[in-house]
């Protein structure tokens, strides 16, 4: 059963759940809208969307390297009390948040952070592509639009696919865990090092290098 834009609307307004995991309840209960908010109430989605207003100032930095030493990962997760804090399986969920953001290479955690001038110049260079592609120009703005979405699941890392799991978000895996716990979460910030990243490394030619030396000998 094709699910409208319109019904999630409704039931995202209802209960606050978030627009992947209402369209996944609807599914689950064909379009009937008093299943699909008992569906996110058994799921603890909607109680999840409540707490995400609620101050989070505990938590922990995660640290996370790959590749024998050659990325390094920082993560700051926040939760609400020191004793979540200090849970073994909080402590799993913030490793497995460092490690997606290792494997992903996200810039910026939430789109909401993505620079103005950012999107401006991703907009531009997506209309100019579109308008290549013979595209009518009346539907061009839709049509950037919608690949916009698709870079902002590229450099957002919570609508990243969970590296574990592609079939949900990284937003979705936090608040799976927010409805698991009773606590709000929020991943506040990360910095990603790659070694050598940013160094203008010499590229050498080594066939040349050969030859300049037979021709200097």
């Amino acid at each position: 059963m094709e699910i409208s834009s319109q019904l999630v609307k409704q039931l995202r307004e209802k209960t606050g759940a978030g627009i992947m995991d209402c369209k996944r309840a609807l599914a689950e209960a064909n379009g009937d809208m008093e299943r699909a908010t008992e569906i996110l109430r058994e799921k603890g989605l909607a109680s999840a969307a409540k707490k995400a207003g609620r101050v989070a100032a505990e938590g922990v930095v995660e640290a996370y390297i790959h590749g024998g030493g050659r990325i390094g990962v920082l993560v700051e997760v926040n939760c609400e009390t020191d004793f979540v804090a200090k849970n073994d399986d909080f402590r799993a969920f913030v490793r497995d948040i460092a490690m997606q953001i290792a494997a992903s290479s996200p810039q910026y955690v939430r789109r909401e952070e993505v620079p103005e001038d950012v999107l401006n110049k991703e907009r531009d260079i997506l209309r100019a592509q579109t308008l290549n592609e013979g595209k009518p120009a009346h539907i061009v703005d839709k049509i950037v639009e919608g690949r916009l979405e698709k870079f902002f699941q590229e450099v957002c890392l919570l609508e990243q696919p969970f590296v574990k799991d592609p079939d949900k978000t990284v937003g979705d895996l936090v608040k799976e865990k927010i409805a698991q716990i009773g606590e709000n979460i929020s991943v506040r910030r990360f910095v990603r090092y790659v070694v050598g990243e940013g160094i203008e490394k010499q590229v050498t030619n080594f066939a040349e290098e050969v030859m300049a030396q037979v021709r200097g000998s």
